[in-house]
């Protein structure tokens, strides 16, 4: 063999690894996707207003709603994107058009958009919490109620810190987010839609009170957004500061204040990265979620911003009430104090909900973008290494966590310094969005689902001039960002060139390692990437069992399955789950496999030969993991799915957790059965779907000696056992429609009395074949879930 060559093995002695290119994804209504979007998006609404007011003057409400309009554009330009073939967000839509090197740069700006929503939402709840209790301390001097250690003055109490308290708050919620992420407790789309519900309470509250509050007082209008309007401050000028620029031309003017109110359209491409589950039709739901969202947040942002300045008195708006403006515009509502102060409270908890929530969005999204990133193979394996717990991507959390402390520390709970270098991420990715789009007009020629508005067509030349107008005014607005906005573009430009390095640096050294890692896979592996799973990709039968694997070390799962299955009555599937990141995308052309799966698959290949068996093996890339291991479940037809015990929930919960998966499934959907294996070989079993219960001995003979009674009557000779169970099943549904709490109540009782002493499932004997043909240990438990 000459040298450098390689040798791969036979088909024959090689095994079959099939890969999915489809990612299994759970599916939201149109609703929820907004409401995902609007947490993030929304969250600006409590600190933008005071930002833009710092930095121009009076007049800064008029510019917040000019962005706020020209978001509808930004979000068409998204929309447009997500239309396409190319999914994922900034970075693939960019990499498509523009290569590589672009599309690093324009994920290492949205990176430092990403670290910078965690801080500075983090640190507005903190102002808003803080000013609370200095308000609430301040009410209790001048009536008397605090002990004279809280007092520097007859009538006077001392006040937290604002940014020190404020800082203090945002690293404690970093810190509590980042366990909850290296858990891999996800934060689901009910919590946000429950959040903008009670947000949308308050709005609509603030709306009608503060309405009612201009109307009663004759508020006027704040200064028209004209240069002679304008009154930058000397941070806001950034390089430009000590020259007349802003003020001889009049549209540079403009433009400077139009980019220091541009950060209250951050959380875009959220929007981008909740689309891949947004549920059939896509593009039609999509759009109506993209309306929901414009609607929303111009409501809430811009009329709020506007509001504020209209009632709050220019004494303490900017002085007092610049970081926490919402709660300054509640405390001067006209109304008796004991009303406004109430309502501030609930003002407060309300940013707490959402801001909090943009904390946990900022780790999510980020740890989602550089796993999209390390997919591609941009970073090396060591990124990519699971949790030896959790089996989560810690060293991604870690990075995106250790960079958004090492930001609150270093300004310290200034949400103006947070919010100067906040606005450079922003806009940059948006630029690089719609650029790349742009570009993409004129290298695809394919069909689109649906296109920015307005297009001119010559001859068969399409002239997209709505996107080049957005592009256009976001290149330039960017532009003027970096010499107006000098905190911004040192930190970013300096954040930006620091992910860029260490992602050519990573990508070159993992082309290297990748090369020898696919040429093993394919030694050792017969590679068939698949779009669909089915019975024929696999070629197996109906019936068979399914195992999920995720740790080398230990595969007691599949270990138990072998020892008690015979194959050639029985196939069994090994699946592994690739977890995607936030935003990726719903296709896979190229898969590039780690070390830690390449072991795993070895792994399981040598333990089936240990036995003397034959399994299949299967990758599938998947958005949640019970949602991907019931799809698959129910495409192959198998009677069985094993798996292992979670280090993060219980089999109880696990068994929720693939039932409500199970319940999300459309039809046709088979049932199955869910084992949970221990450590120690011992099983429990859990009935997924509809099936019969596992009635106690007594419940049996109640039901035996109702049928012996109601028989003895003449008219009920025709009776069954059968229809004494669905009569008390009517019943039973006919009171819960009554009086759901009554009901609930008894039947809370009824399970809690301890009247049945037998366990919540069945022991089976030694021997035994449940109806899915897996023998059953002693020590396994059927137990009920949905």
């Amino acid at each position: 063999m000459s040298a450098g060559s390689t040798y791969n093995a036979p088909h024959s002695m090689r095994v079959k690894l099939v890969v999915a290119s489809s990612v299994m994804l759970t599916f939201i209504s149109f609703w929820r996707a907004a409401a995902v979007v609007l947490n993030d998006l929304g969250s600006s609404a409590f600190y933008a207003g005071g930002i833009a007011e710092e930095a121009v003057g009076k007049a800064a409400p008029w510019f917040i709603l000019g962005v706020m309009l020209f978001s509808f554009a930004v979000r068409a330009v998204y929309v447009e994107s997500c239309s396409m073939f190319t999914r994922g967000g900034v970075y693939r839509v960019v990499k498509e058009a523009l290569g590589g090197t672009f599309a690093k740069m324009s994920v290492s700006a949205l990176m430092f958009d990403y670290i910078l929503t965690g801080p500075i939402s983090g640190v507005s709840a903190g102002q808003y919490i803080t000013g609370l209790l200095n308000e609430l301390l301040q009410v209790g001097a001048v009536h008397g109620w605090l002990p004279p250690a809280l007092l520097i003055g007859a009538h006077e109490a001392r006040h937290l810190p604002m940014n020190g308290m404020s800082a203090v708050f945002a690293l404690a919620v970093t810190v509590y987010f980042w366990w909850q992420n290296i858990k891999g407790i996800e934060e689901s789309t009910d919590k946000a839609l429950e959040v903008m519900k009670i947000t949308t309470v308050m709005v609509v509250l603030l709306l009608g009170w503060g309405f009612f509050t201009v109307f009663w007082r004759g508020a006027h209008l704040p200064p028209l957004p004209v240069p002679s309007n304008l009154h930058f401050s000397h941070d806001a000028l950034g390089f430009l500061g000590g020259t007349k620029l802003a003020t001889t031309l009049g549209l540079f003017g403009i433009l400077m204040a139009f980019g220091h109110s541009v950060l209250a359209m951050s959380g875009e491409e959220t929007l981008a990265q909740v689309n891949r589950e947004i549920e059939h039709p896509k593009l039609k739901n999509l759009k109506r979620a993209a309306i929901v969202i414009a609607i929303y947040s111009f409501v809430f942002t811009g009329i709020v911003s506007l509001l504020a300045v209209m009632i709050i008195p220019d004494s303490v708006r900017v002085p007092v009430y610049r970081d926490n403006l919402i709660a300054g515009l509640a405390m001067y509502m006209v109304g008796p104090i004991t009303l406004r102060i109430v309502f501030r409270v609930f003002v407060v908890i309300v940013g707490f909900l959402m801001l909090s929530g943009a904390v946990n969005t900022s780790i999510i999204g980020s740890t989602g973008v550089l796993m999209r990133v390390a997919e591609d193979g941009v970073l090396t394996d060591w990124f990519r290494k699971p949790h030896r717990r959790f089996g989560t991507s810690s060293r991604i959390v870690n990075l995106v966590t250790g960079l958004q402390l090492f930001t609150i520390i270093v300004s310290w709970g200034n949400v103006i310094t947070l919010g100067e270098a906040y606005a450079f991420g922003v806009i940059w990715s948006f630029t690089f969005n719609s650029l790349a789009m742009l570009v993409l007009r004129w290298k695809y020629k394919g069909e689109r689902g649906w296109k920015v508005p307005v297009n001119l067509k010559i001859g068969k030349t399409e002239l997209p001039i709505g996107l080049f107008c957005v592009f256009l005014t976001l290149f330039t607005t960017a532009t003027v960002n970096l010499f107006t906005k000098s905190v911004a573009t040192i930190s970013g430009v300096a954040f930006t060139a620091a992910f860029f390095t260490i992602f050519a640096i990573s990508e070159r050294r993992n082309l290297r390692r990748q090369a020898v890692t696919d040429q093993q896979m394919k030694e050792h592996f017969q590679l068939e990437h698949e779009d669909t799973i089915g019975l024929e990709t696999l070629q197996i039968r109906p019936g068979g069992i399914l195992v999920s694997v995720r740790d080398a070390a230990n595969p007691f799962a599949l270990k138990w399955v072998l020892a008690r299955t015979d194959t050639d009555e029985q196939d069994i599937v090994v699946l592994t789950a690739r977890m995607m990141g936030a935003g990726g995308p719903e296709y896979l052309d190229e898969q590039i496999f780690s070390e830690h799966e390449q072991m795993l698959f070895t792994k399981a290949v040598s333990v089936a030969e240990s036995f003397g068996k034959h399994v299949s093996l299967l990758v599938v890339p998947a958005g949640d993991i019970f949602a991907a291991l019931v799809q698959v479940a129910n495409s192959l037809e198998v009677t069985a799915l094993v798996s292992g015990l979670s280090t993060k929930m219980s089999a109880q919960q696990q068994a929720w957790h693939v039932g409500q998966a199970w319940e999300n499934l459309p039809e046709p959907k088979r049932q199955f059965t869910f084992y949970v294996i221990m450590p120690n070989g011992e099983a429990m079993s859990f009935h997924i779907g509809p099936h019969a219960p596992a009635l106690q001995a007594e419940d049996v003979q109640l039901v035996h000696r109702l049928w012996l009674n109601f028989r003895r009557e003449p008219e009920m000779q025709n009776l069954h056992h059968s229809d004494i169970v669905t009569y008390a099943l009517t019943r039973l549904a006919v009171e819960y429609a009554r009086d759901k709490q009554e009901t609930l109540t008894a039947l809370r009782r009824h399970a809690q009395d301890g009247n049945r002493s037998a366990p919540l499932g069945l022991s089976y004997g030694a021997g035994y074949r449940d109806e899915q043909g897996i023998p059953v240990p002693r020590a396994s438990a059927d137990r009920d879930t949905i």
